[in-house]
C-alpha cells in the first residue's frame, strides 16, 4: 500500500446499524484497519446511528460481531453518533450565526411536484451527482420576517447551508489531498454541485455531511479511507471543514465491490452479507480473497 501516513495516523471505520454488513463494508474496513497497523497509526470504529428509526441495536451487535470475526481490532470506547447529538447542535449554531444557514420548509412532495411540472417542458431540473433534484430557491430568498413568521407557526422545516453564501464567506477555491488512485494529488473541491444541502431536519438534530466532519475532527482522524461513492461529497465535506475551523484529513477513495448487475452492494442483499458467508462456511481468508486483498 502507498506510504502517505504521517507519524500519529488515526483511521476510522464507520458504519450505520441499519442493515448488516456486506463484502463492500469488508473491504473499507480491512484496509482502514491494515493502513492504520501497517504504519503504526490507530483505528477507530464508529457507529454512525443518527437515523434513530433504522439504527437498532441488534443491527450495531452484529457489527461487532462481524468484525471480530474478520480478525480486526479497535479502540475503546466506540464513539455512538446518538450520543453527541449537542456536538452537532453547537456546529449548527455556528453556522447560523455566520447568516450561512436557513430554514427551508418545502416538503419532499413540494419539491418533486416542483421538478415534475418544470420538466414537463424540454429542460431538466438541475440534479446533484446522486442523481437528486437541487432544492429550490424559494426559502434561500425568504427574508427573516417570513422566516420568523413561519417558525412561530411551527411550520416544519430543515435547516439547509446556504452553498453559494458559505463559498463567499470561504473567498478562495477548496480542494483537499487524495491518494486513493496509489499517488497524492490535489482535486478541486466544487460544493456547488450539491445544492444547499441539508444540515439538519426536524426528525434528525444532523444529517451525514455535518456530523462526520464533525466527529472526524473530534476524533482527530488524519485519513478518512472509505468508497469511491463518497467521492464527491467531499467537496461539501472540505466546505464544512473550512467554515468551522476543523482539520482536514487526507481522503483516500477506494474501489467499490459491485453485484452481479453492476452496481454498489445493497445491506438489503444478503448474500453478499458477512453473517450469510460466515454461516455458508467460508472464513476470514476467503473474505479477503474476495474483495482482492
Amino acid at each position: 500500500m502507498p506510504n502517505f501516513q504521517p507519524e500519529n495516523a488515526v483511521y476510522r471505520f464507520a458504519p450505520s446499524p441499519n442493515g448488516f454488513l456486506h463484502l463492500g463494508h469488508a473491504l473499507s474496513a480491512f484496509l482502514n484497519h491494515d493502513m492504520a497497523k501497517e504504519n503504526g497509526g490507530r483505528f477507530l470504529l464508529r457507529i454512525e446511528d443518527i437515523d434513530r428509526t433504522r439504527c437498532t441495536p441488534q443491527f450495531e451487535e452484529m457489527i461487532y460481531r462481524d468484525l471480530r470475526w474478520l480478525g480486526l481490532d479497535w479502540e475503546t470506547p466506540v464513539r455512538r453518533q446518538s450520543e453527541h447529538f449537542d456536538a452537532y447542535r453547537d456546529a449548527l449554531d455556528r453556522l447560523r450565526d455566520m447568516g450561512l444557514v436557513y430554514p427551508a420548509f418545502l416538503t419532499r412532495g413540494e419539491v418533486k411536484t416542483r421538478v415534475t411540472a418544470y420538466e414537463a417542458g424540454e429542460e431538466n431540473w438541475p440534479r446533484d451527482p446522486d442523481g437528486s433534484p437541487l432544492y429550490p430557491d424559494d426559502d434561500r430568498r425568504r427574508n427573516e420576517l417570513e422566516r420568523a413568521d413561519l417558525i412561530a407557526k411551527d411550520i416544519r422545516h430543515a435547516w439547509r447551508l446556504d452553498v453559494t453564501k458559505a463559498m463567499a464567506w470561504v473567498g478562495k477555491p477548496l480542494s483537499w489531498r487524495e491518494t486513493g488512485t496509489g499517488h497524492s494529488e490535489t482535486i478541486t473541491a466544487d460544493p456547488a454541485i450539491w445544492g444547499d444541502v441539508i444540515l439538519s431536519r426536524s426528525d434528525a438534530p444532523s444529517s451525514y455531511h455535518l456530523s462526520v466532519v464533525v466527529d472526524d475532527a473530534l476524533q482527530g482522524i488524519t485519513h478518512v479511507v472509505r468508497g469511491k461513492d463518497l467521492y464527491a461529497a467531499t467537496a461539501i465535506h472540505r466546505l464544512l471543514q473550512k467554515l468551522l475551523g476543523l482539520p482536514e484529513p487526507v481522503y483516500h477513495h477506494h474501489r467499490l465491490i459491485l453485484g452481479s448487475d453492476g452496481r454498489k452492494l445493497s445491506k438489503s442483499e444478503g448474500s453478499t452479507g458477512i453473517a450469510a458467508l460466515r454461516e455458508d462456511g467460508l472464513v476470514p481468508a476467503d473474505i479477503r480473497r474476495i474483495v482482492g486483498l
